[in-house]
């Protein structure tokens, strides 16, 4: 008769796997505070899965958010589970969350049919609320800069790229001297919407 055992335990505690015998193996560990000793035929050793070293200095290069994890994030879990918000980053597989290998065969499946998707378009859509630059009001302090998740922002030429800006909005509440506005959501706008509910 088959028996299994799965034992859960954190990565700092102790664990040895010694053998017992001609084919017996006994496994020492301390499982959740309590020392443990089990005897088996095999032991199959589940180690946790990371995401790599360098995943920090490609999320900045490429302008993709992250988990609490470190995993790389998605745009949306149900509805656009391989996309990323930087427009035509795609994800697949253990970048994302730990994943069998079906999964990770199927996500990568999805991820280069959304990829094909663009190359076949030959055109790509942006925005419609993407920020705009009053150029008279800027005074060059870069704090919209910094707070650009997609580096949409030039200080250089005082514009921002439309196809890189999300319409996210940190750029336009960051800017002390309101010089930033998002299309469609100007600063009067909001204020008779808001004005209207009350």
């Amino acid at each position: 008769m088959l028996k299994l055992n799965y034992v859960r335990r954190e990565l700092d505690e102790p664990i040895e796997v010694f053998r017992e015998g001609e084919n017996g193996v006994v496994v020492r560990a301390v499982c959740e505070g309590v020392a443990t000793e089990l005897r088996a035929d095999l032991v199959v050793l589940a180690t946790a899965v990371i995401p790599r070293g360098d995943a920090a200095r490609l999320a900045r290069m490429l302008k993709l958010g992250r988990k609490s994890s470190g995993f790389f994030l998605e745009a949306h879990p149900k509805l656009r589970p391989v996309e990323t918000l930087t427009e035509g980053i795609f994800i697949a597989g253990c970048c994302q969350s730990p994943k069998d290998i079906q999964d990770t065969v199927a996500q990568a499946s999805a991820a280069a049919s959304a990829a094909l998707k663009l190359l076949f378009a030959g055109k790509c859509g942006i925005e419609a609320t993407t920020a705009v630059l009053d150029e008279r009001k800027c005074i060059s302090c870069g704090l919209c800069v910094a707070s650009c998740p997609f580096g949409a922002i030039s200080l250089a030429d005082k514009r921002i790229e439309e196809v890189l800006c999300k319409g996210c909005g940190s750029c336009a509440a960051t800017c002390p001297t309101g010089a930033i506005e998002a299309l469609h959501f100007k600063n009067e706008q909001i204020a008779v919407q808001i004005k209207n509910l009350i």
